[in-house]
C-alpha cells in the first residue's frame, strides 16, 4: 500500500490541481521519515524516535477546514502509527492513528494520513501510539488557527510558542516496555524536559512591553506538572480549541494529555526569567527550566527559585473549576460559543467509568469497569466495516462499575449516533487520573471529591464550562461531563497516564449510525492497510 517518493509527489500534485479546480478548502502537504536517532534529554544519549532528524518533530502549522496529506515513511525497525491528540476526525476515524482503527505502518513501508481539521481551532498535539514508543519521542506540537475573518478575543500576539513538557526516563523505551510485559510497574521518572531538552537548554527571547502566546502540552508520561513563568502574570485565552474567560493565573496545572493556551506580557524590568516545569501530586519533585529572556536584557536569572504547588488538590481542583467559556467569542466558526445550550439537552444515557489496578494471571494490569483492555490483531474499525467475526464483541463493556475483579477483554461499547451522554469517571485509587476520547470535545459540566451519586448533579455546571478532549479526575474523586455523540467512528477511550493505558486502561467506543451515509461517515481509505484477519479483504 506504501508508494514511492517520485510516485507519491506526483499523486500529491494531482489532488492539489484537483482541489484547487474544485474551489475547496486548502491543502497542506507534509513528508516525514520516522527514525531512531541519539538524543540526550537528561544528559544522557538515548535511543529516541525523530521525525525529519528533529525531536521534538516538525510542528503542523493548520487553518480552520485545511485538508492536511501527511506521508509518513517508518524508517524504524518494529511497526508504527501516529495519531493526533485532540484533533476529530470528523466522519473519519480510519485516520485516527491508533491500532483500534488503524494497522500498523511496517518497517520499510509508508503510510499517507490524508485527513481534514474540520470545524476545529486550537491547539494540539501529535504523539506515536504503539508500542511505548511516545516514552522515545516521536511528538511535536499541532495548532490549528481561525480562518481569516472569524473574530479572536485577543489581539494577535507578538509572538507564539509551543512547550511540549512532561516527565521523561533515561532508559529506551524498550526497556520500558520489557518491564511492564513482565508484570511490573515503572518506576519513579528521572526527571522532566521541556521541548526534549532538561534544563535550561531553551530560550524564548522577547520584546519588553509585548505580549506572547505560549501553547503549553503535557507530552509526558506517568506525571502531571505545573507551569508558571518566574515575575509574570498568564491570561488564559483557549483550552483545547475553546475560547476562555480570561482569567489570570501565577501558574497553572498541565494533566497527562492537556493543552492551554495562555498569553504572557513582557512587562517586568529586562533581564532574564525562569521558565518553570514542576511534578504535581508526587513525593519527590522533579523540575525543569528554560529561559524567558527579554531581548534588551540586561542580566541573568535573579532572585529565588519559583516553587508551585506540589500535592495540593484542593488549589488544582479549584483551578479546574475556575476555567469558563467565553460565551460570547466566536470559535471555529462566526457564531458565539454560547449558542450552543448543552445544559438545556436531555441525556440519552449515563455511562460509569470507574479505573482500577487488578493484578492478572501475576501481573499488573489496569482497568476500567473491571475489563482490561487487550489489542486483537486486527484493528476493530477493520473488523467492523467487514464484518470479520471473532475479533470483538460489542458490549464487551459494561456501563456501570461490576465491582468484580479484573479480567482481560477486547472491549468495545456501543453507542447511537446522535446520542448525548452523560460520562462521568470515577477513580477510587489515590493517584491523578487523566483520560483522553478520540473524536469528540465534551463538557466538563462538574468534578469533586468523593463518590458520585445522582445528587451530585445539582452541582454541575450547565451554562458556561469549558469543551475539551482530555480531563483529570483526582484521587477518589469524580468527574463528570456532557458529550454530545455527533462522530460516527470507531473511537479510543483512553488514560492519558502512558502506564496505565499501555496495560489495559482504554477501550474502544463505536458510534454508530445505520444509514451508511457519507454524510455521516466517509468511506474506507483506498489506500487502507490490512493487516490481521483483514487481510485480503477489499
Amino acid at each position: 500500500m506504501g508508494c514511492s517518493m517520485r510516485v507519491c509527489s506526483v499523486l500529491f500534485l494531482t489532488v492539489l490541481l484537483v482541489a484547487c479546480a474544485r474551489g475547496e478548502d486548502p491543502y497542506r502537504f507534509y513528508t516525514w521519515n520516522v527514525t531512531y536517532g541519539d538524543i540526550y534529554p537528561l544528559g544522557v544519549k538515548q535511543q529516541g524516535i525523530l521525525i525529519n532528524w528533529q525531536f521534538p518533530g516538525p510542528q503542523i502549522e493548520a487553518v480552520t477546514n485545511d485538508n492536511l496529506i501527511i506521508n509518513v515513511f517508518n524508517s524504524l525497525d518494529e511497526p508504527f502509527l501516529l495519531s493526533w491528540n485532540g484533533v476529530l476526525q470528523r466522519r473519519n476515524s480510519w485516520q485516527d492513528g491508533v491500532y483500534g482503527t488503524n494497522c500498523p505502518i511496517p518497517p520499510g513501508q509508508n503510510f499517507t494520513y490524508v485527513l481534514q481539521v474540520k470545524d476545529q481551532i486550537g491547539s494540539y498535539f501529535y504523539y506515536p501510539s504503539l508500542a511505548f514508543h511516545k516514552a522515545a519521542g516521536g511528538y511535536g506540537g499541532f495548532k490549528i488557527a481561525s480562518r481569516p475573518g472569524i473574530p479572536v478575543p485577543f489581539p494577535p500576539p507578538a509572538g507564539d510558542f509551543t512547550i511540549l513538557a512532561g516527565d521523561w526516563y533515561k532508559r529506551n523505551h524498550t526497556d520500558l516496555r520489557a518491564i511492564l510485559d513482565g508484570g511490573s510497574d515503572l518506576p519513579f521518572p528521572d526527571g522532566l524536559i521541556i521541548n526534549g531538552r532538561g534544563s535550561n537548554a531553551y530560550t524564548f527571547t522577547v520584546d519588553q512591553g509585548k505580549t506572547y502566546r505560549f501553547r503549553i502540552s503535557n507530552v509526558g508520561l506517568t506525571t502531571s506538572i505545573n507551569f508558571r513563568i518566574q515575575g509574570h502574570k498568564m491570561t488564559i485565552v483557549e483550552v483545547e480549541g475553546t475560547h476562555t474567560l480570561q482569567n489570570i493565573y501565577d501558574s497553572l496545572d498541565v494533566h497527562l494529555g492537556q493543552t492551554y493556551s495562555v498569553l504572557v506580557t513582557a512587562d517586568q524590568p529586562p533581564q532574564d526569567y525562569l521558565i518553570v516545569v514542576t511534578t504535581r501530586f508526587t513525593s519527590q519533585v522533579l523540575n525543569a527550566t528554560s529561559i524567558f529572556r527579554y531581548s534588551n536584557s540586561g542580566g541573568s536569572v535573579t532572585g529565588l527559585f519559583p516553587w508551585g504547588p506540589t500535592i495540593q488538590v484542593d488549589w488544582s481542583l479549584n483551578q479546574a473549576r475556575s476555567l469558563r467559556r467565553n460565551l460570547t467569542a466566536s470559535g471555529p466558526r462566526p457564531n458565539p460559543q454560547g449558542s450552543y445550550h448543552y445544559g438545556l439537552i436531555n441525556t440519552t444515557r449515563t455511562i460509569r467509568l470507574q479505573n482500577s489496578a487488578p493484578v492478572i494471571n501475576g501481573k499488573q494490569r489496569y482497568a476500567v469497569n473491571s475489563v482490561s483492555f487487550i489489542p486483537s490483531d486486527t484493528p476493530l474499525k477493520l473488523a467492523d466495516y467487514y464484518k470479520i467475526q471473532g475479533v470483538f464483541s460489542l458490549g464487551s463493556i459494561s456501563d456501570n462499575p461490576t465491582g468484580g475483579g479484573g479480567y482481560l477483554q477486547t472491549s468495545v461499547m456501543e453507542a447511537d449516533f446522535r446520542g448525548f451522554l452523560e460520562v462521568v469517571f470515577e477513580n477510587t485509587e489515590d493517584t491523578v487520573e487523566s483520560w483522553h476520547i478520540d473524536g469528540h470535545s465534551f463538557f466538563v459540566v462538574g468534578m469533586d471529591g468523593g463518590l458520585w451519586s445522582q445528587a451530585s448533579r445539582l452541582s454541575y455546571n450547565l451554562r458556561d464550562t469549558i469543551s475539551r478532549s482530555t480531563v483529570q479526575v483526582y484521587p477518589k474523586s469524580w468527574t463528570a461531563l456532557y458529550m454530545p455523540l455527533d462522530n460516527v467512528g470507531m473511537w479510543n477511550v483512553r488514560s492519558e497516564n502512558w502506564v496505565h493505558q499501555y496495560l489495559g486502561q482504554q477501550f474502544y467506543l463505536r458510534v454508530y449510525s445505520p444509514a451508511n451515509s457519507w454524510r455521516d461517515e466517509y468511506p474506507i481509505p483506498s489506500n487502507a492497510l490490512r493487516c490481521g484477519k483483514a487481510v485480503g479483504h477489499y
